[in-house]
């Protein structure tokens, strides 16, 4: 993991090709297909999990009425599908109690 503290894709291609042993072009392609398989299973309304880790799952928010906080004035919000992770168990734990 890079010292600013984000993991980037670059980090997840270097620790494939690190620890399973492939190429820095088939880690990075690997990466980028797993990427994109979740992106597609929650672009078609799909909830994601890995176990272990955690799902990213989607949620339908219906229309509600807003205030502006500034004015005060009531605006109404239009409904939206908003994607949201959750902690495995594991996951949490590990966050809690680091190794």
């Amino acid at each position: 993991m890079t010292s600013g503290g984000t993991l980037t894709r670059a980090d997840l291609a270097d620790a494939l090709q690190r620890d399973v042993g492939l190429s820095r072009a088939d880690s990075s392609r690997m990466v980028e297909q797993i990427l994109e398989h979740m992106c597609e299973a929650l672009s078609k309304g799909e909830n994601v999990k890995i176990s272990g880790f955690g799902s990213f799952i989607l949620r339908d928010k219906g229309e509600r009425i807003g205030r502006n906080p500034k004015t005060g004035v009531e605006v109404p919000i239009a409904p939206r599908r908003v994607l949201t992770f959750r902690a495995s168990q594991m996951m949490r734990d590990r966050i809690v109690n680091p190794a």
